[in-house]
């Protein structure tokens, strides 16, 4: 006789139509491919995987693979104008294109969530070389966003198919980052429930924390937000959208220079936050900084922690607690011009929260950048 736990894992099972294995990779179109790659390499510590580009047959752009542990970042470049990746870049300035998604069967994938009323971006697509083959496609998300389904159990590549290994004699020791913990994107006014039903009935996803915007506000802005979760928990996207505040909040700063909705921001995960950030800072990376005040009670807020608070006060680390357990993170500024795209550093110990009570402290400091910049 089936055991209830058998029972209850066999549903799940039968329920999760689109078991996602995590994030494959992401990828970025850049207006210069090569100097990002480089860029990334230096200041995160990412090593050269792949390229594709004019000299593999690949004609119309050039494309730079590099990895960290289980992180894999793409950089894209078109090689003319007058196409959909120049026109992706003239438009949103360098941002997330495609989140990639790792699973077992992309046909699969794609039929499950285009009979689930998902605008198909890639049917599925086998492609093969020596090393074997990678079958992937595409449906369309928020704005000009892209989820890729990555099926390659059957490849033993350095990428996949239409990519040649790089190798760089300048490799540039890591900084402790693992893997994609979430990634949060951006959408217009009331368009974070309609993107959470897609979520839902599209992908599976269920919603397993809600902010609104008494807790996500300053004297100045505020925003709402929707945590969504695959089903095994493995992929996590934050849906976020403006709220009436006295000024322009950042998530409207976003929609105004991005000129749409799009990825906020990439949280990389790290089994040590204070020795990542040093690093990171060593090799250039701005980081927000909250007011030293901050630390004054902070163990009053979050208990006891395992970590001496100097290195945290120092670095401008921020800690949150949960149920589970706590969490520390700190937030890139935006790592290009345009004030769009950014990093959060996230270190968690248990906790599955994202910092709920650090949203006053960090977007007050996101607000004093936007009122440098004049756009608050």
């Amino acid at each position: 006789m089936e055991t209830l736990a058998a029972s209850r894992v066999r549903q799940e099972t039968a329920e999760d139509f689109l078991p996602l294995q995590g994030t494959d990779y992401v990828e970025f179109y850049v207006g210069n491919a090569k100097q990002a790659a480089h860029f990334y390499k230096t200041a995160f510590g990412f090593q050269s995987v792949a390229y594709a580009g004019p000299e593999t047959g690949v004609k119309d752009r050039a494309s730079y693979v590099v990895r960290q542990n289980k992180l894999t970042f793409m950089f894209t470049t078109p090689l003319r104008a007058g196409n959909p990746i120049a026109d992706h870049i003239y438009k949103h300035g360098d941002g997330v294109k495609n989140l990639s998604l790792r699973v077992d069967d992309a046909t699969s994938a794609w039929e499950e969530t285009t009979k689930r009323g998902a605008r198909s971006f890639m049917q599925p697509l086998k492609m093969q070389d020596e090393f074997g083959e990678v079958v992937m496609s595409g449906i369309h998300t928020y704005g000009d966003t892209v989820h890729l389904f990555i099926e390659r159990k059957n490849y033993t590549g350095p990428f996949m198919p239409g990519f040649r290994e790089w190798k760089s004699t300048y490799n540039p020791t890591e900084t402790g980052l693992l893997y994609v913990d979430h990634c949060v994107g951006n959408v217009g006014w009331n368009q974070m429930n309609p993107w959470v039903k897609f979520y839902e009935e599209v992908m599976g996803f269920r919603n397993i924390l809600s902010f609104d915007d008494e807790d996500i506000s300053t004297e100045y802005s505020a925003l709402m937000s929707k945590v969504m979760s695959s089903g095994n928990g493995f992929v996590k996207f934050p849906i976020n959208e403006p709220a009436e505040g006295k000024k322009k909040s950042q998530v409207e700063e976003y929609l105004d220079f991005y000129d749409g909705e799009g990825v906020q921001h990439v949280a990389l995960a790290t089994n040590d936050i204070v020795k990542t950030v040093r690093d990171l800072m060593s090799r250039g990376v701005e980081f927000l900084k909250v007011p030293s005040s901050y630390y004054d009670d902070l163990l009053d807020r979050v208990g006891k922690i395992e970590e001496d608070l100097e290195p945290l006060k120092e670095l401008g680390i921020l800690v949150d607690r949960d149920d589970e357990g706590y969490l520390l993170q700190l937030f890139t500024k935006p790592v290009e011009d345009r004030p769009t795209l950014f990093f959060e550093i996230i270190q968690r110990k248990g906790a599955k929260s994202f910092g709920k009570g650090n949203f006053k402290a960090l977007f007050e400091a996101i607000e004093r950048e936007q009122e440098a910049r004049g756009n608050l």
